[in-house]
């Protein structure tokens, strides 16, 4: 728009709703009391002394930390014109402006229009009652969050203002984001909660019964803490013939959830025992995050072996307990449960054992008494009754016996006569030579059949032999192993069980030898994952 004493330059950029002017001499001189300069850096740039106050009638005008004439009778000092702004170039310093202002803020509102690219980017807008704002979360951000967001979430994002130049849009770059009134773990948890509830992961019909008697039970848990001793003091009071495998883990940090996955997987590929337990004390939900993972719910969901989930206190609830086949309070209240059929039995066993003895000695205390009421003559008298009773019952069985013996050889006179006369009516001489003929082809046969089954059974035999010494500790010993036992005859299976100067008895293939510590090298253990 002209004027009298030069030109004057409007911009607007769209999507700041910023607009604002400058009036500028076409002889291409400077304003006079302008704060523009032939110094003038950049366009950014305030005046030495100049401040964000209100414009009052005569003086400049701040906007963005700009400052231009207030009226076109301003710029009437001089003839100067600055040539126009590059669209791209403006837009520039207004992001260097922004960036440098607002480059570390919290904005609270809803996420609306979530979108989330290939690349790993999230897109959406921040909205409130009265106003919008896009927001971008770069991919590193983004797989930094606790919780999935969504539309309609109400979140407080941390970051930078920016200008997204292509568009000329201002955006809000998100370092970090937040629910608002719940914790991300807190809504993790529920968003994971529902979607596996939704696949039917809870449900009572897919959880497998425990084994009543178990023989051999795998723990998942930290070797170092207190858990896996309270589970082996349980279980050697109530089971002392449970054998236990411990797979050691992570029970929190980063490199938790990845540890319990693996040794769910490797329970899977060796299938060992009869039943798992995923196990850690109680803690902060932080220390708990691992077993609230999703690789870790459907690893144990998908199990083939029953998972006990004993995490934390009564009153911690993990997604583990959900989608396990028993959720239990305690590691120690799990032992129980697992050897709560064999301690019952055992239990049993112990007040039957203890019926039987008062049994016992109530029968034995009863015969003392008859006895004691007993003379010698009524027991004598007693015997010769009882004989006597005994005797009559023989006599009875005997002629029993002699009438069905009468009655057998009646029958079997009758059938002999029946065979005769059949015998007479037949041609006995050829039938005998052709059962003669069919006995001997019979034979020869059953020879062969009794020859191959020989040999098949010579091969297996010979087979299993061989499998059963490939098997064998004795096959290991003859390539040069040797095994080491202990002065009390145990088998040493680490040098952590050693001192110098122990004494050793090694076992070869052919033979033993004796031997005494002189030195211990332990070896590191290797990394699990």
């Amino acid at each position: 728009m002209q004027s009298a004493g030069g030109a004057r330059l409007i911009v607007a950029i769209h999507g700041f709703g910023v607009a604002f002017t400058a009036d500028r001499n076409p002889a291409g001189a400077p304003f006079e009391n302008s704060p523009m300069s032939p110094s003038f850096k950049s366009p950014w740039e305030k005046s030495p002394g100049s401040s964000r106050q209100p414009a009052t009638s005569g003086s400049s005008r701040p906007q963005m930390d700009l400052l231009f004439p207030a009226s076109a009778s301003a710029a009437q000092a001089g003839d100067f014109v600055r040539p126009p702004w590059k669209v791209h170039e403006l837009v520039f310093e207004i992001r260097g402006h922004v960036e440098k202002e607002y480059r570390d803020l919290r904005v609270e509102g809803e996420i609306s229009n979530l979108r989330q690219a290939s690349s790993g980017h999230v897109y959406f807008t921040l909205k409130d009652d009265r106003s919008q704002l896009p927001v971008v979360l770069f991919r590193g951000k983004a797989r930094l969050l606790k919780f999935t967001p969504k539309d309609g979430l109400e979140v407080q994002v941390r970051g930078g203002i920016s200008v997204y130049e292509d568009r000329g849009q201002l955006q809000l770059v998100a370092e970090s984001m937040e629910p608002r009134g719940k914790g991300s773990l807190q809504v993790a948890f529920e968003q994971l909660y529902a979607l596996l509830k939704e696949e039917g992961l809870f449900q009572s019909e897919r959880k497998r019964s425990l084994p009543m008697y178990p023989r051999t039970i795998g723990v998942i848990t930290s070797q170092k803490g207190a858990v896996i001793h309270d589970i082996l003091n349980v279980l050697a009071r109530r089971h002392s013939r449970a054998h236990v495998l411990l797979y050691p883990v992570a029970v929190q940090g980063e490199a938790a959830a990845s540890d319990i996955v693996n040794a769910l997987a490797w329970f899977q590929k060796n299938p060992c025992v009869d039943v798992l337990v995923v196990a850690r004390g109680g803690g902060s939900p932080e220390d708990l995050a691992a077993f609230n993972n999703e690789g870790v719910a459907r690893a144990i969901s998908g199990s083939a072996i029953p998972v006990v989930s004993a995490v934390g206190h009564e009153t911690d609830f993990t997604i583990a307990d959900f989608v396990a086949d028993l959720r239990a309070p305690t590691p120690s209240i799990a032992a129980e449960i697992i050897t709560d059929a064999q301690y019952r039995v055992e239990e049993y066993l112990e007040l039957l054992a203890a019926r039987l003895e008062r049994s016992v000695r109530y029968q034995r205390m009863r015969a003392r008494e008859r006895f004691a009421q007993l003379n010698a003559s009524a027991v004598f008298a007693g015997v010769q009754h009882g004989l006597a009773r005994r005797q009559q019952r023989v006599d009875e069985l005997r002629f029993r016996l002699e009438s069905s013996c009468e009655k057998i050889s009646a029958a079997a006179g009758q059938r002999i006569a029946v065979a005769q006369a059949n015998l007479m009516r037949q041609d006995v001489r050829r039938q005998m030579t052709l059962h003669g003929e069919r006995l001997r082809a019979l034979q020869i046969g059953l020879g062969r059949a009794w020859n191959a089954y020989s040999e098949r059974c010579r091969t297996r035999c010979s087979r299993g032999a061989d499998r059963l010494w490939a098997l064998s500790p004795l096959a290991v010993l003859d390539r040069g192993y040797a095994l080491v036992y202990d002065g009390s005859g145990s088998l040493i299976k680490t040098s952590e069980s050693l001192h110098p100067d122990d004494a050793l008895r090694l076992r070869f293939a052919h033979g033993q030898a004796h031997a005494t510590v002189v030195s211990l090298e332990t070896a590191k253990k290797k990394n699990d994952n």
